[in-house]
Formats: C-alpha cells, structure tokens, sequence
C-alpha cells in the first residue's frame, strides 16, 4: 500500500524519547476506552428507556459502577496523564510543525486548552479510584466560566475560549471529511483491514466530535454574552442540546455511533500513529 507523501515526510523527524511515546500512545487509547463509553450510554439514551447523555467525567462514574471498575479508572487516570503530557508537548515543543500562523497558534493553544482539560479529567479517575471524591456533578465547564468571568476582560476571555474551541471544531470537522487525519498513521505497519477501519472510524469520529465541539463552543460564547456561568456546557450538555431538539433521538444517535467511532479511531491512533519530535530537515 502506497504511503501519504506527508507522512514520507514525518519519517524524516526524529521521533519523540521512547517514554514519551508510550505514554502517548497509552493516553490516545485511553482517550478512545472514555469516548467509546459516552458513546455507548448516548447511544442507549437515544434507543434505550433509562438512558441518558453524559459527558467525560458521567463516563467516568458509569465505569465506577462496573465490575472492577476501580482497576479501570486507575488505568484511565495514568493514560490520560500520557495524554496531557504529550497534549502538552505539541502545544509548547510543536513536534507536527504547525508554526507560529494564526492557524498553527490556534491548534497549539487548542492543544494546551485540552491539557487543562482533561488534567481535570485524570483527576477525576483518581478520586474516583481512591474513593476520595466524585465526579462534581460534570460542572467544570461552568467552573472554568466562573473563574475566567472573575478575572479583567472575563467576558472577553471566555468568548476567546468558545472561539478556539469552535475553530478547533471545525478543524476535526474539515480533517474528517477530508481524511486529513490519515497523515498521521504509519502505514506500512498495518493492513489493509486496519487501514480501513482508521479511514472509516477516522471520518465518521472526526465529524461527529467536531460538530459537538462546536456547540460546546457556541456555549462557552452565549456564556459570554449573558454574563452567565450556568450557559456553559460540555459534551454532556452538548449531546442532550442535539435530543432536545425536533427529531433529537435520531440526531443524538448519529452522533452517538460517531463518538463511538471517534473511540476506536483513538485507540487506533495511540497505536499507529507518528509520533515525531522536532523540525523538517533535522
């Protein structure tokens, strides 16, 4: 199978430490095991009675609730800290050369805005594994508001965060439907079976996160707008929007199949996935 001239180019980038690696790899397949669970109990709030939509951190609580569902949340909880880091490192180190534009800034601050995020996460898993706390009712989208509405230019502040994660919706929204996300995946190391499954659950994962992302996003602006904490939500929020409206059931479980999909897309992800450290030509 003929390899993406693009990733041709990332085999010339020297490669990130091997610890780094692992914990990134183990951080995107942790990253797929929480979205493969929102997915599933959305995908039951729209088919099932008794269902209902939730986010990251009501994930995390369903898996609590399962049989060795502490082990589970321990192994979450280290993953996702390989996420961070490796979140982080894209961020500040720029590994995939995305530059100083205003496009590659916007990825690179996206990709900070996501440490944070799910940082929060991990330590949810943890509290939740040691039994030393819950989940906190998965407000911390209406938290992170009501800090950044304390601070001088607040409302400013939380419209530029509703604004980079809408325009990192869209991002996903375009690499889905373009299937840019296939640059990234080394090749020559799967079949094409494999292949296959990352192109479909690649595209369908992709779009249905990115139109998520933008509602989360079009939250965090109206929060602007109204001076209100409360109009911030997260995926939760943003998936029981989409059952709320006219023929909801069946947009929610379009989007449910995705988020599904988005999973297996990152567990395929932390597996094949370049991961490179440093610049073209050195």
């Amino acid at each position: 199978m003929a390899v993406p001239s693009k990733a041709q180019t990332k085999e010339k980038l020297r490669e990130a430490k091997p610890w780094v690696r692992r914990f990134g790899r183990f951080g995107y397949m942790t990253k797929g095991v929480v979205y493969g669970m929102i997915g599933m109990l959305a995908v039951l709030a729209a088919f099932g009675p008794g269902g209902a939509t939730t986010g990251t951190s009501g994930a995390l609580q369903s898996i609590a609730e399962l049989p060795f569902g502490e082990v589970m949340l321990w192994i979450i909880g280290i993953g996702l800290i390989g996420y961070i880091i490796w979140d982080f490192i894209k961020a500040f180190k720029d590994p995939e050369n995305e530059g100083t534009g205003a496009k590659g800034l916007i990825k690179r601050v996206g990709y900070f805005i996501s440490g944070i995020i799910y940082a929060n996460l991990a330590f949810v898993a943890i509290k939740l594994a040691s039994h030393t706390g819950s989940t906190g009712g998965g407000e911390s989208e209406k938290t992170i508001s009501a800090k950044l509405l304390e601070q001088p230019f607040g409302v400013w502040l939380v419209g530029l965060v509703g604004v980079i994660i809408i325009g990192y919706g869209l991002y996903e929204l375009y690499s889905g439907v373009k299937e840019k996300f296939m640059d990234k995946f080394k090749f020559n190391e799967t079949n094409d079976k494999e292949c296959k499954v990352a192109r479909v659950s690649g595209k369908a994962g992709l779009i249905a996160r990115g139109l998520v992302l933008g509602l989360v996003g079009f939250f965090f602006i109206r929060t602007a707008y109204t001076h209100n904490p409360g109009e911030s939500k997260g995926l939760g929020g943003a998936l029981a929007e989409v059952a709320s409206q006219p023929f909801g059931k069946f947009l929610l479980a379009v989007i449910a199949v995705g988020l599904v999909l988005y999973g297996i897309y990152q567990i395929i992800r932390g597996r094949y996935e370049y991961m490179n450290f440093g610049h073209q030509g050195k």
